[in-house]
């Protein structure tokens, strides 16, 4: 198994330079096609979400990662996705509370494998 190192923090404060990002969060998630752990970003958008069309939220979810590419190496792209969110789980020190949002990408994928099999 092969993990890239990408510190969480430079990628968290790379996207609060983004004039459409409020916060950010970024954690690693584990693809077994590449057999590595890739970057996902969890950001809240300076527009209220429910104000937001899904094309609205695509739209932004796709100009995000684009600009983050132009700014960063290949092994840090955002290869893990790129998931809208209302809040960053946060201590009360405001340390960002990686491992919630780690179970949230645990069950973001149980929800998308049984998507899939309930399409076939």
């Amino acid at each position: 198994m092969t993990l890239i190192s990408v510190p969480p923090a430079e990628l968290e404060s790379l996207l609060l330079n983004h004039p459409l990002v409020a916060d950010s969060g970024v954690i690693g998630i584990y693809s077994e096609a590449q057999a590595t752990e890739l970057p996902r970003a969890y950001i809240v958008p300076k527009a209220p979400i429910g104000d937001m069309s899904d094309a609205d939220k695509k739209k932004m979810i796709d100009e995000v990662s684009q600009w983050v590419a132009s700014k960063v190496s290949n092994h840090k792209r955002l290869r893990g996705g790129i998931v809208l969110v209302d809040i960053i789980p946060k201590s009360p020190s405001g340390k960002i509370l990686r491992k919630i949002l780690r179970e949230r990408a645990k069950s973001e994928e149980v929800k998308e494998i049984h998507d899939r099999e309930s399409k076939l």
